[in-house]
């Protein structure tokens, strides 16, 4: 294992944390990547868009626009070893390109206030799975116990403070110390859960005609709806458009391969994804549930699911403490993008960025979560409810911004031989992707996310 010091900045000669081996940094990128959106909307998307001839389109939509993007964000900031914000100010003294990590932070932050909220919901349904609150519940019962959660008043910013507080404690102590340590302990069980629940969940009876659902594709099932769904989930699925990768390529060494940590990190990303699937399709199907339930499949189907197993609140109780794990290790990757820009640029301690960072992000999802109750159900702003506005904003404005100039930035300002000289360590390491790397960075990419963009806007 190629070991790695902690990097100086040769600006100001300060020592700066860094990932101190290549298992680290590939625990915190995947962690990063792997989130709610893998365990939770990918499933329900597949079930929704014709199962795995939508996984084949995914796959492909990850290595022409995912990828490239990726591995980008991750030179920029090796480049520079600088935040989100001071990587682009150093690469690009006196211009505006800093306004892409702006714009990461401030998605950063709209992404962290609302997913923390639903990933309190999570940690309340472990806690109901655990004390066996859906034995003998109906479907609508589940339903009215769902609504009754995300509209109660205090419930749900208990539990946002828990899970905030829990991602505070571990970004606080820095990138070894921090962030690698527990992204070593958190993805080993990650993965430990979901290999229990998809032995579980294939050894039901019925459980072949999930994993067909899963794996055998059906190409009549392919439209126009279902590239471009598979289009916006390469891009949000990996992390990637604000500014995570770039602050966690600031901390990896210039020994380590890019392109190769890149790739190792997509297909832990993929394979989770896809293991999720495993986890859940044979249940579903199993007991006779429609796999194209939507986003409701992981809080209202699935409760419905393990109750009717053996031993089912255990299952259940794994299943929505595997949703807080991949909550938790995205949520201190976003956290990071934030406290690294504090502590850089403000020049404050570590342990004061992060508080601070902490608490912007929870008190913006106060009225995220009132706005699912009666409290600030009726305040709209553009027609959006306040969590609405910042899922909104974020994925379809934010991000794909963001993405679309991080091309822009690395493959017509940097250019070919800057990127070069990074992807090979100086020349010490052959790249022998980069010509088709700088094709899809400046060409392929940037079509499929401004197509994307122009999706989540409604024009197409």
């Amino acid at each position: 294992m190629d070991n790695t010091n902690p990097q100086k900045d040769t600006n100001n000669l300060q020592e700066r944390d860094g990932f101190a081996s290549r298992l680290g940094i590939i625990a915190a990128a995947a962690g990063s990547a792997i989130g709610l959106g893998n365990i939770w909307r990918f499933p329900y998307i597949t079930g929704q868009y014709g199962g795995a001839a939508f996984i084949l389109i995914y796959l492909i939509c990850i290595v022409l626009m995912g990828m490239p993007l990726m591995i980008s964000e991750f030179a920029i900031g090796r480049m520079a070893q600088k935040n989100a914000i001071g990587s682009f100010k150093k690469l690009a003294p006196h211009t505006y390109w800093f306004l892409i990590g702006v714009m990461g932070i401030a998605g950063a932050i709209m992404i962290l206030a609302f997913y923390g909220v639903v990933s309190g919901w999570c940690i309340d349904y472990v806690v109901r799975s655990a004390t066996n609150a859906f034995a003998g519940k109906s479907t609508e019962s589940i339903i009215h116990m769902f609504d009754g959660l995300i509209t109660h008043t205090w419930m749900p910013l208990l539990w946002q403070f828990v899970f905030m507080i829990l991602t505070g404690i571990i970004v606080i102590a820095g990138i070894q110390n921090g962030i690698e340590k527990y992204a070593k302990i958190l993805m080993p069980l990650l993965l430990l859960i979901i290999i229990i629940l998809d032995i579980r969940a294939v050894t039901l009876p019925g459980a072949k005609e999930g994993l067909s659902f899963l794996f055998k594709p059906d190409f009549t099932k392919l439209s126009t709806e279902v590239m471009f769904v598979a289009l916006g989930h390469a891009f949000f699925s990996l992390s990637i458009g604000m500014g995570t990768m770039i602050t966690y390529g600031s901390y990896i060494g210039k020994r380590e391969n890019l392109g190769v940590t890149a790739l190792q990190v997509t297909i832990a990303d993929t394979l989770v994804a896809l293991l999720a699937g495993v986890a859940i399709f044979p249940a579903v199907f199993a007991f006779g549930i429609n796999p194209t339930e939507g986003p409701g499949l992981a809080f209202i189907t699935l409760p419905v699911v393990f109750q009717q197993m053996p031993f089912g609140n255990v299952f259940g109780t794994l299943f929505f403490l595997l949703l807080v794990v991949a909550a938790l290790t995205s949520s201190i990757s976003i956290l990071e993008v934030i406290v690294a820009y504090f502590s850089e640029e403000l020049k404050m301690s570590r342990k004061k960025a992060t508080i601070l960072s902490t608490t912007i992000v929870t008190l913006i999802g106060i009225p995220a979560s009132l706005s699912n109750g009666p409290v600030l159900s009726n305040f709209k702003i553009l027609g959006f409810g306040f969590m609405d506005l910042l899922d909104y904003v974020s994925a379809n404005i934010l991000l794909p911004i963001g993405g679309l100039l991080i091309l822009a930035f690395g493959g017509w300002y940097l250019g070919r031989e800057k990127m070069e000289r990074e992807l090979t360590n100086g020349g010490t390491i052959q790249s022998n992707y980069l010509s088709i790397f700088m094709i899809l960075t400046k060409f392929i990419a940037p079509i499929g996310i401004a197509l994307v963009f122009l999706k989540g806007l409604g024009f197409m």
